[in-house]
């Protein structure tokens, strides 16, 4: 009787201290929650917040639907083979009187010389020359007086493609394609065809970049990681010193040592190496040069700390066992330093594909990367859409090295793992 009566003891306690443990648990989980809802606040609207408003523009298109809403719901139905019929002119007609009443004829006539050029003007002629509604049955006839590109297909086609409320027209042009009267997509023409020359030219700066601050970051990182404290640490501070300088003056810096009369050509005329200033700015020598040293830091870190990771008996066992040092560090040292460099290349190629300052100071006009162009369609031309197209292209790039990079870094795991 005794031990039934502690045991149903025991039983009742027992529950009760369960519970408390478990509001202890969500009471404690509770607190780190809040302890970064701020942040993730801070992160939802200054990081995820642009690039999902990014992504939407890229494909958002209500303009032409807007300010022509009959024309849009007349052109529905349409089969694109030939011209519409009678009931779509009328209609462009009173959406035409109706814009231009409310001035926003433009705002179609904009988005729609993106497609069509020349469209503007097809649009804001007939908009000056169209007094009233015509009668029903002859508003094909009157818009073709107006304007003869009343009578094509490709014009129709242009505002039924534009018509919305979504579109790939943007996306499309960012990868130099295009459709065809039929909305097959095809290649560009020649003369619009600039952005995959534009990208191509943005990834071989990048590379060339990433490679020049390989080159010379490692050297640097290894002195810092084999040296004394006390010098490492002193060493430390003149890596870490461009971070505290402006990227301008920086940058303004090289266009000072690099100009035809800067410190560079002075000096290699009085030593008498040139006899004329040699062009090394704006271009892509100058370009190189000056993103190699804004981002040089980003890869000697990394390196840093993957090589003062690496312990010296590694070395001295290897030269203990006979083997040579140039042996020893290609296949001791270095496969030890590959995450370090997959890390700091990764990190040095990202930043360099979306550099706007420097490229567009010290660069030339053949040396313009994608950056420079999504400003210009941002501040310049208002073309939000292919602004935003050509940003969400770079975002998917980034993000498919950044892919890669895990991936690649993942089966090296697997293989250290495997040879241990």
């Amino acid at each position: 009787m005794t031990t039934t009566s502690l045991t149903g003891a025991d039983a009742s306690t027992e529950v009760p201290l369960k519970r408390r443990l478990r509001r202890a648990e969500r009471a404690r989980q509770v607190k780190a929650l809040a302890l970064v809802l701020p942040l993730l606040v801070f992160l939802l609207f200054t990081f995820a917040g642009p690039i999902a408003g990014m992504l939407w523009r890229a494909v958002d298109d209500r303009e032409v639907r807007q300010v022509l809403p009959q024309t849009v719901a007349a052109l529905a139905s349409w089969d694109g083979k030939d011209l519409p019929n009678e009931d779509a002119f009328a209609a462009l007609a009173s959406d035409v009187l109706a814009a231009r009443a409310a001035g926003t004829i433009a705002i179609a006539a904009k988005r729609l010389n993106y497609t069509l050029n020349g469209f503007r003007t097809i649009l804001t002629s007939t908009a000056r020359n169209l007094k009233a509604a015509p009668e029903r049955g002859v508003a094909k006839e009157t818009l073709g007086k107006i304007n003869a590109a009343w009578r094509e297909r490709a014009t129709w086609t242009t505002i039924k493609d534009a018509g919305g409320p979504l579109t790939g027209f943007y996306l499309l042009s960012a990868l130099d394609l295009t459709r065809n009267v039929d909305g097959a997509i095809i290649a560009a023409p020649p003369d619009q065809a600039i952005y995959g020359e534009v990208f191509t030219r943005t990834f071989v700066i990048s590379l060339s970049v990433t490679v020049l601050c390989l080159m010379l970051g490692f050297p640097v990182a290894y002195l810092l990681a084999t040296l004394p404290p006390a010098r490492s640490n002193l060493l430390m501070i003149f890596v870490l010193l461009p971070f505290w300088t402006s990227l301008l003056v920086r940058t303004c810096a090289w266009i000072v040592l690099l100009q035809s009369k800067g410190v560079v050509n002075d000096s290699l005329h009085w030593l008498g190496i040139i006899d004329q200033p040699l062009r090394l700015i704006y271009n892509r020598f100058g370009v190189c040069v000056a993103m190699t040293h804004v981002l040089l830091p980003f890869m000697i870190l990394p390196l840093y700390s993957s090589m003062k990771a690496i312990s010296p008996a590694y070395m001295r066992a290897a030269a203990s066992l006979g083997a040579p040092p140039v042996t020893a560090f290609l296949r001791i040292y270095l496969p030890q330093t590959l995450p370090g460099i997959g890390a700091g290349s990764l990190l040095v190629f990202i930043l360099a594909l979306g550099y706007y300052i420097t490229p567009a100071l010290v660069g030339g006009a053949a040396d313009q990367m994608i950056s420079y162009f999504i400003a210009l369609y941002t501040t310049e031309t208002a073309n939000w859409g292919l602004a935003s197209a050509l940003g969400a292209v770079l975002l998917l790039a980034t993000l498919l090295l950044a892919l890669l990079y895990g991936k690649l870094v993942q089966g090296q795991q697997v293989t250290g793992g495997m040879k241990n």
